[in-house]
């Protein structure tokens, strides 16, 4: 989850690295740090934000120098602190002069630092990485290539690393295993990021680090492979967006950003893949495999957070659409619980980032059990897209804020082409998928209607934000949107937010309501309406002010409720991309209202990559 980034080339390194860890802030921001070789390792560390580093750097000397390193950290081991923040060195008094930044878990760090220590080697931090930087610095005997290769073979655990060391000043090391680690090639220079956000303003031209893969780099070479030293061959490609991409522009936070990109995004993600005058759905990705699909007896989807809430949506989808049974399983559990697949099982991974490091290696278990395993990701080149047997990719640009918005609506629209996919092959008409196809090319301008209530959403907000307790709820397909409003809530406001089925409320959770309490209710026209608005009535009647999202048309729900949003008619398959649109502007402008950075939330990074 943390940020790496280093440079080797004819430029100074300083603002170069300062530049890669603002753009991957998203990624951590507990504290930041950096190295640069000049005659000796200058480090600088800090405790705060990137700007905090920046700041430090602008009052020292000595940071002239074209090869250094630098990271923004998301703490596992040791409390965030100025001795905790990466880079690591090596044992100060007979050490060699190396310094690393590390993103991952070294699991077996104990075993090693109780060695280290027995060989004499003292330490300064609580972290796990500079284990791993003394164990480099044992074993280095002149070859800093061989010493990495040399320690990350006694390493157990997940690692995307970048090494210095003060005898090469010429060399920059960098290795990963589970961990995300992508190198840039420009002229005469390499940058290494943690993704491409760092190096896109430099150049188009990068290569993702495989898993056990080391790379040494100086101004004029590249040299790549395994731990074990037998050389491989990188496959250098294009990046897939530009700069203009990921800039701010004239929005105050990525996120709004990000929400009002929805529509286009949405439209990147449906061309070329629908044809709605010929009831076709192509997905290239996955042609292959499609007499698999339309045969599978069971499909699993694993994911986490959004993605787990864009999953259950996809579960509904499924059953819907396709008429296969289909289960949801957070990722995190399912490797671990001795799952049951048997042939015919299909296991389908949702990722933004690809890197989700749970949901990667629920992935690689049902593979190994035989599973075909198919991806929805974003990232092209990530982890998960390149461990499965096929995938389906968002398209719907880089997402910078750490709540996920415009993602969680390209994996609700892929997962719905997927299900009409498998579906007409299996039992829908040609006419009804004719028909669904063109409810489904109006979305992209449904959403962007949704987005014209911002200002009344906003008013909303304001009256509500100063409330501790909020509940979600929706039925159906709605059902994982309250989740998934909860969520958003949570995340960037702080304010304690509990989503739920409808129907589950009376079964405990209606103790919670008192006066004036908040209450989010997705209550469009479905077919659970009537229903719906029962669950209304039991909230009202114990003081909880309803603040409802329907169905454009449903004149009487305004009776029902304190406020309303409405959304366009939609089907009731595709309504889960309408209606979480206002939850999204709700969380977003209680944050804002309530002070909160809601970019960077505390305690939250944007890709969880270790367990």
């Amino acid at each position: 989850m943390c940020g790496i980034v280093a440079y080797i080339g004819h430029k100074q390194a300083k603002p170069i690295l300062l530049e890669g860890l603002k753009r991957l802030e998203y990624r951590g921001y507990d504290s930041a740090g950096l190295a640069v070789i000049n005659k000796e390792i200058h480090v600088a560390r800090t405790e705060g934000r990137v700007r905090v580093l920046e700041e430090m750097l602008a009052q020292c000397g000595g940071f002239d120098g074209t090869i250094g390193i630098a990271h923004t950290r998301w703490a596992t081991h040791g409390k965030p602190s100025e001795r905790n923040a990466h880079p690591h060195r090596d044992d100060p008094t007979n050490g060699h002069g190396i310094a690393l930044i590390h993103n991952g878990i070294i699991e077996n760090y104990v075993a090693l630092k109780t060695y280290l220590q027995e060989r004499g080697h003292t330490f300064s931090s609580e972290t796990d990485t500079e284990v791993l930087a003394h164990l480099i610095g044992e074993l280095y005997d002149g070859d800093l290539e061989a010493a990495v290769q040399a320690a990350l073979r006694q390493v157990t655990g997940a690692y995307a690393i970048a090494v210095i060391c003060q005898k090469e000043p010429e060399v920059l090391i960098v290795a990963r295993k589970g961990s995300p680690l992508m190198v840039g090639v420009g002229k005469d220079e390499y940058i290494v990021a943690s993704d491409s956000s760092a190096i896109v303003a430099h150049t188009t031209q990068a290569f993702t680090l495989e898993d056990y893969t080391v790379a040494r780099l100086t101004r004029d070479s590249l040299r790549t492979t395994t731990i074990d030293n037998v050389p491989i061959t990188p496959q250098i490609r294009e990046l897939e967006f530009d700069l203009d991409q990921i800039e701010l522009g004239t929005y105050e936070h990525y996120m709004l950003k990000e929400i009002c990109e929805q529509p286009q995004a949405l439209r990147l993600c449906l061309r070329g893949r629908i044809n709605a005058r010929e009831g076709q759905v192509v997905l290239g990705g996955i042609a292959q495999y499609a007499r698999e699909l339309v045969k599978a007896k069971r499909i699993i989807f694993v994911g986490q957070g959004t993605a787990m809430h864009a999953a259950l949506v996809a579960e509904y989808l499924m059953e819907d659409l396709a008429k296969i049974p289909t289960e949801v399983e957070f990722a995190s559990e399912f490797r671990y619980r001795n799952p049951i697949l048997e042939d015919g099982s299909v296991v389908i991974a949702i990722s933004q980032s690809g890197e989700t490091a749970d949901t990667l290696a629920a992935l690689q278990e049902g593979k190994q059990r035989g599973a075909l395993t198919l991806g929805l990701v974003n990232v092209v080149g990530s982890s998960v897209a390149r461990e499965t047997d096929a995938g389906i990719y968002l398209r719907v640009g880089p997402e910078i804020g750490v709540a996920s918005t415009k993602a969680f609506l390209g994996q609700l629209m892929v997962a719905t082409m997927l299900a009409m996919f498998i579906g007409r092959r299996r039992f829908l008409s040609v006419d009804y998928v004719a028909g669904l196809l063109a409810e489904l090319e109006a979305i992209p301008d449904h959403v962007q209607r949704v987005l014209g209530l911002s200002e009344q959403i906003h008013a909303v907000s304001k009256r509500y934000a100063n409330r501790e307790n909020w509940l979600f709820l929706g039925r159906g397909h709605n059902y994982p949107v309250a989740l998934e409003g909860a969520l958003k809530l949570k995340e960037i406001s702080y304010i304690h937010a509990e989503g739920m089925s409808a129907a589950e409320m009376k079964h405990g959770p209606i103790a919670l309501i008192d006066d004036g309490m908040p209450v989010v209710v997705v209550a469009t026209r479905n077919s659970q309406y009537e229903k719906i608005i029962t669950n209304i009535q039991e909230v009202r009647s114990r003081g909880g002010h309803v603040i409802a999202v329907a169905t454009e048309g449903d004149d009487d729900i305004a009776n029902h409720c304190e406020e309303v949003f409405y959304v366009p008619d939609v089907p009731e398959p595709l309504q889960p991309m309408l209606t979480v649109v206002p939850l999204q502007l709700l969380a977003y402008h209680a944050a804002v209202i309530r002070g909160k950075d809601v970019d960077k939330p505390r305690n939250l990074a944007k890709s969880v990559t270790v367990e």
